[in-house]
Formats: structure tokens, C-alpha cells, sequence
């Protein structure tokens, strides 16, 4: 059985900033967003995270939360570059890699020294462009990608099939793949708060009340999960979905709902450095009927403003919503991807 390692770096946009101005390094820094309150923060420092500033959060938050936050523009093509540079880095350790976005990967490991591959790789990309990530190493995608979040920044964890229940067992649900605010805050409803709770709740009212999620969750609690490592693979839509703990009547709540999940779509399109042109939402109400609606935009953009904006529109004018909703989904597709040869010609500008 081959290896696989999740290479994530660490607070990558931030870290260049701070890397090419010695001025910052070592204070709360806000890549994107604006000191005048407008826009959104594309990526935090280490230093501004410590206040609980995250992506995708409004630039006034940000100030709220840290009054001496230092804002600074974003350059996307220098972060371009150097995410071209670390997967050429990776290509001399695997001939089988994943990308997930600009700052994270996967590579599937043929060594039986695969920690020894990490650290040779955390060496390069330090001595070649003076910074750091944090490697996880497993036997499938989801504990090598858990493993790397537990000793950031610049770390290492190993995560095998003997220890792997019992890291897994104590941590919060939130740790779980696909498990966001929302559905943790589902899960809390149903007395689920550690992968404990979950390995051991009933498998037909966790799908009942989740869907597909559900079973899904159940599997990654126990520590399976089947998918391989594909270098092919790029998103075909990236999306949020949710059953709602109780069936909803309110409109405006909805609306509410679809705020917060183009902000989650947003930071994924911002970290893979992604275009979209269709957006589309998904109606499944309380005798569980579906309807799907959706709008192809004229030309490619990532703008978090044109996706809340004609969100609400779909939702208020192509649908006739005369039952309870049970599950609301929002998703982005039809994408030009960071290596088309059409995006060249678009402003980059646009990219955040």
C-alpha cells in the first residue's frame, strides 16, 4: 500500500507578504480587504490569526477583532509563481499529484520512508523559497489531510492504521471532513460533539437526518475513505449543502443562509484560484421534492458580490417556494481553472 502525504503551507499568501517585507513579519497581517472596512480578507498571518481572523471575513470584522491589523494588497501572479515552483518540487518525489488549491496538495508516496520524503520536501521548500508547510503522511486522503493540521505551522504527523481510532475518537466533530458551521451545529443538535459520538450513533438516523453526509461521516469517524489520489482531477463545482434540523417557512432566513454559504464558496474559489460562470440553487422541500435553478453568467468572475447577488435573485424570482424547505444547496460551476490558456488573457486582477 502506497503512502500519501497532504502538503498544506503554511498561511501561504501571508507568509509571502511577510517573506518579501521584513516591516511585517512578526505582526497581524490581512492579505486583501481594505483598512476603510470594504472588501474581504483573502488570507491571514499567523500574528492575525490569533484573533480569530480568518478568510472570507469582512474587512470590518477584521478591524474589530484586531485594532492593529495591517492590511496589504494581493499579488496573485507572485502567488502563482511560487505555488508553480513547490509542485515542481513535489514532481521530484511523485509522479502522482493532487493539487487542492494553490498552498495544498496531495502526493501518493511509492517509498517505505515517507517521512523521510517529507522532510526532504519541507527542506527544499524552505531553502528555495524561504518558507514553510505542515505535511501529514496516512493511508488515505482524509487522516493525511487531518494529520497536517495538527502541528501547524511546520510540522510533521504521521497517522497510521494503529493509531488512527485513537487520535480520531477524542476530536471534536468539526474536525471531519465536510463537517462546517452548519452542520456541526446540526450534529450538537443530536448530541454529536467528538468522531467518538458519531462512530457510535445510529447509522440510519445519522443518513435520515443528513443524507449522503451522513454515511459519509460515518465512514471518515471510523477512518475509511476509498478515494485515490487523482492528478487529473480538477472540481467540477464546488458547493454548499445542508438539511436543516427542522423544516423552514421563513424566506428571509434562506436568504440569510445563502449569505453564509457563498462565503464559504467563495474562499474555495479564492484558494484554488478559480473562475465561475454558472450559479445554482437546490430546493429539496418537506415531502421531499427537489428543484434546481440556475443562471450561466456571461463571462467568468470570482466576485463573492456577484455570487450573493444573483443567488438572491434566483432564489426570489425562479422559484415558487409554496412548501417547508428541508435542504438548501448553493454551488458555482462551469469553471476557468488557474492554467487555462483562455484565463491568460482575462485581468488578472479579478483573481481575488
Amino acid at each position: 500500500m502506497n503512502n500519501i502525504l497532504h502538503i498544506d503551507m503554511d498561511a501561504f499568501y501571508a507568509s509571502i507578504e511577510q517573506r518579501d517585507n521584513k516591516n511585517l513579519r512578526g505582526k497581524p497581517v490581512a492579505v486583501g480587504g481594505s483598512p476603510d472596512g470594504r472588501g474581504v480578507v483573502c488570507a491571514a498571518s499567523y500574528e492575525a490569526r490569533k484573533y480569530g481572523i480568518k478568510s472570507a471575513m469582512s474587512s470590518k470584522k477584521a478591524q474589530m477583532l484586531c485594532k492593529n491589523l495591517i492590511f496589504v494588497d494581493t499579488h496573485k501572479e507572485k502567488y502563482k509563481k511560487a505555488s508553480d515552483h513547490i509542485r515542481n518540487i513535489f514532481r521530484r518525489y511523485s509522479d502522482n499529484i493532487e493539487p487542492l488549491s494553490l498552498d495544498e496538495a496531495y502526493l501518493e508516496i511509492k517509498s517505505h520512508d515517507p517521512l523521510n520524503i517529507a522532510k526532504s520536501i519541507r527542506r527544499d521548500i524552505k531553502k528555495e523559497l524561504d518558507l514553510t508547510c505542515s505535511v501529514g503522511i496516512s493511508f488515505n486522503k482524509f487522516l493525511a489531510k487531518l494529520a497536517s493540521d495538527i502541528n501547524k505551522p511546520n510540522g510533521i504527523t504521521i497517522i497510521n492504521k494503529d493509531n488512527a481510532l485513537d487520535i480520531l475518537r477524542p476530536m471534536p466533530i468539526r474536525k471531519l471532513w465536510g463537517v462546517g458551521p452548519k452542520t456541526e451545529k446540526v450534529l450538537h443538535s443530536m448530541g454529536i460533539y467528538t468522531i467518538y459520538d458519531i462512530q457510535n450513533y445510529d447509522k440510519d438516523t445519522l443518513i435520515y437526518k443528513l443524507g449522503k453526509k451522513g454515511n459519509e461521516l460515518m465512514l471518515f469517524s471510523k477512518g475509511i475513505d476509498n478515494r485515490k489520489v487523482d492528478g487529473n482531477t480538477l472540481a467540477q463545482s464546488i458547493s454548499e449543502e445542508n438539511t436543516f434540523s427542522y423544516d423552514i417557512d421563513d424566506i428571509d432566513y434562506i436568504h440569510q443562509k445563502i449569505d453564509e454559504y457563498s462565503l464559504d464558496i467563495y474562499n474555495s474559489i479564492i484558494k484554488r484560484a478559480y473562475k465561475y460562470k454558472t450559479i445554482t440553487i437546490k430546493l429539496k422541500y418537506n415531502d421531499f421534492s427537489i428543484e434546481t435553478r440556475s443562471i450561466t453568467l456571461e463571462n467568468a468572475t470570482d466576485s463573492l458580490e456577484t455570487l450573493k447577488l444573483t443567488s438572491h435573485f434566483i432564489l426570489k424570482n425562479k422559484f415558487k417556494i409554496n412548501k417547508k424547505v428541508r435542504l438548501l444547496g448553493l454551488g458555482v460551476s462551469n469553471f476557468i481553472y488557474p492554467n487555462d490558456p483562455v484565463q491568460i488573457m482575462l485581468n488578472l486582477d479579478n483573481y481575488f
